[in-house]
């Protein structure tokens, strides 16, 4: 019976009890049993993003980012904007073509940062998500929304075309309307986002964070070299043609099958149990 409830005790996942919350002008950090929620907290710009709060979101997307405890990162935010967009503040002319540019640079970082994290990076959204906080969302590897979002790219109205934010859109949705979203700078609705793909989940508000950890709950029961792994080569192979794609993916599944976890996935399947992650990529 102590053998049994032993072996019962290895099977189940890890739950990891450390909590840390930081502050600081721009965002809430909260870390608990794995999962990492950074919430944009500068509702008096409408959690734009300025140069400084992209600095912000960065750093703390990269803060510990390899730490093995580490499964899933969430972004959300306070207030009924998600994000405005860039600080057009920010964008007049009196601060430069060089701070411009340093802007964009900074913006094309943070999704970069996003794309590269080895963990799943999840949007909960309750409320509007507009221009390059558009972006931000559709960069996310998932994105949870309430019933009461909306997605837009307005640049064009005010004389700005989203041509940023309509690289992150028009990797997510149909041509037809990712231009619906740029040319009109009209909003979709949650379920309209929902069903242009651009969104992975509508829920009420309410049902929300339940929503958004029950995928995080989900992801923690797998190896996260192999989710690291397989987010990796996602990205690759989604810029290829095929017959590349293919050829890439034929290395990745021998890497992944002579993985330490790749052959404890196989030996739990054939023996009929759960398995028990090494989580790392070793043979």
């Amino acid at each position: 019976m102590m053998q049994r409830n032993i072996k019962r005790l290895l099977l189940r996942p890890i739950v990891l009890t450390r909590y840390i919350s930081t502050q600081n002008e721009y965002l809430i950090i909260n870390e608990e049993n794995g999962t990492k929620e950074i919430t944009l907290n500068h509702e008096k710009s409408k959690n734009s993003l300025s140069f400084d709060m992209m600095n912000k979101l960065i750093e703390a997307l990269n803060h510990n980012i390899n730490e093995p405890s580490l499964r899933a990162i969430v972004l959300s935010a306070n207030g009924n904007v998600f994000s405005a967009g860039h600080n057009l503040k920010e964008l007049q002319q009196s601060t430069g073509i060089d701070q411009h540019k340093l802007i964009f640079n900074k913006a094309s970082e943070l999704m970069t940062s996003i794309i590269k994290s080895p963990v799943p990076v999840i949007a909960k959204v309750n409320g509007f998500a507009a221009a390059a906080g558009c972006q931000l969302v559709a960069t996310c590897d998932m994105i949870v929304c309430s019933q009461n979002s909306k997605f837009s790219t307005p640049g064009a109205n005010f004389g700005i075309f989203c041509s940023t934010p309509g690289i992150a859109v028009g990797r997510s949705i149909p041509k037809s309307r990712a231009m619906y979203m740029l040319l009109t700078g009209e909003p979709l609705t949650a379920q309209e986002a929902y069903e242009s793909g651009l969104v992975t989940k509508v829920v009420p508000s309410e049902k929300l964070d339940g929503e958004v950890n029950n995928i995080i709950d989900k992801i923690k029961h797998k190896s996260r070299s192999v989710i690291a792994l397989g987010k990796e080569f996602y990205y690759k192979q989604i810029e290829l043609n095929i017959f590349d794609a293919y050829k890439l993916g034929e290395e990745i599944m021998v890497k992944n099958i002579n993985s330490s976890d790749g052959q404890e996935g196989i030996r739990s399947f054939i023996e009929k149990r759960k398995p028990v992650w090494n989580n790392n990529m070793q043979g």
